[in-house]
């Protein structure tokens, strides 16, 4: 049998970096992504903004830190994303 790493097993899951702009619940973020995109109608450039419930098991993060999360198997009803990574703390 072929020994394969844990993440070529995976397949492509994806990673997003956004800010934490809640960290009240328990092992529980929620991240803001922000993006610009084309209206669909009016074609002007707009922000959008879309939160993710992510999954922080030992509560590392806190509010305004810059994180990068992944794509993760369903946690809870709506936690799909796990916390990988700080990049960098909050001031």
């Amino acid at each position: 049998m072929n020994e394969v790493s844990s993440s070529a097993t995976r397949g492509n899951r994806k990673h997003r970096v956004g800010i934490v702009v809640s960290d009240v619940q328990n092992k529980t973020i929620t991240v803001e992504i922000e993006r610009r995109a084309a209206h669909s109608k009016y074609k002007k450039v707009v922000k959008v903004r879309t939160r993710y419930a992510v999954h922080d098991e030992n509560n590392d993060a806190k509010v305004g830190d810059t994180v990068k999360i992944g794509e993760t198997r369903p946690l809870s009803k709506n936690k799909r994303w796990r916390l990988e990574q700080i990049i960098s703390h909050a001031e």
